[in-house]
């Protein structure tokens, strides 16, 4: 078993390294057109002098070969090919040189009114609770407008921006701007149980809640509800969260949003979908800024062609899909911002899966299809993921992806789902939950490619969760002989207000994984150390845990047969767990514990190299393609090899970029 595993890693290098044949092949030379926002749909857009006037016109025109220069500026508008392009000749969209190219999912809102008194007076005919409200203080000040607008009857996708930046929906406690880091958590209290949340600080008179909705958060689990029924001090909710099926006292914290009582901070807004009425407060009239709502999910749909290459684009409010049968899509150097929104998580779902795993598949940059790739991008702020890698054989490579599952759900930095996908060298850090997301069953015993993650610099993971990981997979799965290798895994960033810290780990192998290897993990800052395995469930089987740095936690591996096939050597840290995973079947050999001081030479500035006199130094069982470098006869414990090159992880940028 042993030396499988060990090759794993050099031939998926091997494999990854290559250049994919739709990236290396020279394009055939075709026609170029031209896009401007001072164009003309009716030009003929082969010249910047008779450039067209959208994206889409381009996309209505080209065939195989053919590139379209898009001028700078801001499109507002959905561009959807029919045609796609082939290897050797892929359709290119691409920035003009020099040129900020902005596909925009947002349209200007204009025509607001300030909202005054008699307004007040007519919402309190079915609202009594505006009356003497914050947002009636609002109103006084001279802060508060309106304009009617039709944004649907579902408030969870609705966005405002106000020159650039998101408004923040009306709600208590009120969050500020920063939706990783709520400025205010609060949390549920003593005499909280089942449906019915206890809380002191719930000041507001009875019925002043109910109708509301309400976002429950417990360690994995964040669900959306309703309130039935409020008073003084109490919520009853529709029904308990459905992962966790009772609000915990002291641990779920939540928030509750709904009643445009609520709304009185400068930049929150307030969506009546009956009236199709939006209310926006401003200290300064919003007409004289670039206020804004989202109108477009998509601002690329490739979902029905391939071979098709999309340079140097941003998006604001919007994002990219592509579809299951496509191939040889290329996203390079994509600048994305505000990729999703979605605020109803539960969706009506009674099941804890479904709830969970809202946004996995369907927010931030989808890919689908199989050898398609997402490169040298930056993608921050969105409710869900900033990749969704599904479908297979796909590949996220050199991006920057900050501030994304702000909804706090199992999204991530990047979802993988599928099989065979590559994740190698981005740079991932404050996420709602974890970095990176593996999940994948295939059907009917099928088997699957492995996947490969490694070089990533994964960091301030756990915002809004516990129970989570730098890099976490779960649940059940074979993964067949997935790599997750070379990878910095730091600086966990517990929810604020909670005492608890369980399960923030660097690597998390959830509720009996099988079939990975986990090596040259470095981890700091981690509360469950570098490298975690729980066996709940089917047991953790066939996992190689080899030459990590940051410690290892076992649990749940302690039953007859619960971790046969699996072993940990040659790692440093502490080694959390070791007696119930030895009587499970685990081989733990080799490793060097907590109480030994392995001399990193400078741990206090993240170095984790060895010192000359280190006693990691020629103390490893050598596993070739894992442990191979050192300029010692026997290999280091631990990621580094003594004398080797230090590895680096992350995203590396060309600075001409």
């Amino acid at each position: 078993m042993r030396r499988t595993l060990t090759l794993t890693i050099a031939a998926l290098a091997a494999a990854a390294l290559a250049v994919p044949a739709s990236a290396a092949a020279a394009p055939a030379r075709g026609t170029t057109y031209f896009v401007s926002t001072h164009g003309d749909d009716h030009a003929n857009g082969r010249s910047p002098d008779a450039a067209f006037a959208t994206i889409q016109r381009c996309a209505d025109v080209m065939v195989a070969g053919d590139t379209c220069v898009i001028g700078g500026g801001t499109y507002h508008e959905t561009v959807t090919p029919k045609v796609s392009g082939t290897a050797d000749a892929p359709i290119t969209y691409e920035a003009a040189r020099g040129a900020t190219v902005t596909v925009s999912g947002a349209d200007a809102v204009h025509g607001w009114h300030k909202v005054r008194a008699r307004d007040v007076a007519t919402l309190a005919q079915s609202d009594p609770f505006v009356v003497g409200s914050a947002f009636s203080q609002a109103v006084d000040a001279g802060d508060v407008y309106s304009v009617p607008i039709d944004l649907g009857d579902d408030v969870s996708p609705v966005q405002v921006f106000t020159d650039g930046q998101m408004d923040v929906e009306a709600q208590w406690p009120y969050p500020g701007s920063d939706p990783i880091h709520p400025l205010t958590i609060e949390r549920a209290a003593t005499g909280s149980t089942g449906a019915t949340l206890v809380d002191p600080a719930l000041t507001q008179p009875a019925g002043y809640w109910t109708g509301a909705r309400v976002l429950t958060s417990y360690w994995y689990a964040t669900e959306t509800g309703t309130v039935v029924d409020s008073a003084p001090g109490t919520l009853t909710l529709n029904a308990a969260p459905p992962c966790v099926h009772t609000i915990k006292p002291a641990q779920t914290r939540y928030t509750l949003a709904g009643q445009i009582a609520e709304l009185s901070h400068d930049g929150e807004w307030y969506y009546d979908a009956s009236a199709k009425q939006l209310y926006l407060v401003s200290q300064d009239v919003p007409d004289r800024h670039r206020v804004e709502t989202k109108q477009r999910q998509l601002g690329f749909d490739l979902t029905q062609v391939s071979h098709t290459t999309v340079n140097g684009i941003h998006l604001f409010g919007t994002s990219i899909a592509t579809g299951d049968d496509s191939t040889g899509i290329l996203l390079d150097g994509i600048v994305g911002t505000y990729l999703s929104q979605f605020t109803d998580i539960t969706q009506g779902a009674t099941n804890c899966g479904t709830t969970v795993n809202r946004g996995i598949t369907d927010s931030g940059i989808v890919i689908k299809g199989t050898g398609n790739t997402v490169r040298n991008s930056t993608l921050s702020l969105s409710a869900g993921n900033g990749i969704a890698l599904l479908g297979s054989g796909n590949t996220a490579t050199g991006n920057v992806i900050t501030d994304v599952d702000y909804a706090g759900t199992y999204a991530a930095g990047i979802a993988v789902q599928g099989n065979g996908q590559t994740v190698m060298r981005n740079t991932i850090s404050r996420v709602g939950r974890s970095g990176i997301n593996l999940q994948w069953t295939l059907p009917g015993g099928t088997p699957g490619a492995p996947d490969h993650i490694a070089y990533n610099d994964i960091s301030q993971y756990g915002n809004l969760n516990l129970d989570t990981a730098a890099i976490y997979a779960c649940c059940g799965s074979s993964m067949a002989g997935t790599s997750i290798d070379h990878n910095l895994l730091h600086d966990a960033t517990p929810a604020i207000g909670t005492t608890e810290k369980f399960a923030m780990a660097g690597v998390y192998a959830d509720n009996g994984q099988s079939d990975l290897v986990i090596a040259n993990n470095v981890g700091w800052n981690n509360p469950t150390q570098t490298v975690m395995l729980n066996g709940l469930g089917t047991g953790t089987h066939n996992v190689g845990v080899y030459n990590n740095t940051g410690g290892v936690y076992m649990m749940y591996v302690k039953g007859p047969g619960e971790s046969t096939g699996t072993v940990v050597e040659n790692n440093i840290g502490p080694m959390v767990g070791t007696t119930d995973a030895t009587n499970g079947g685990m081989v733990l050999t080799n490793n060097m514990g907590a109480d030994i001081d392995p001399l990193f030479t400078d741990p206090a500035h993240n170095d984790y190299t060895l010192q000359a006199g280190s006693p990691a130094r020629n103390a490893a069982i050598p596993l070739p393609g894992i442990n191979d470098g050192s300029t010692d006869p026997i290999p280091s414990l631990g990621a580094y090899q003594y004398g080797a090159p230090r590895w680096t992880a992350g995203a590396e940028r060309d600075p001409s970029r």
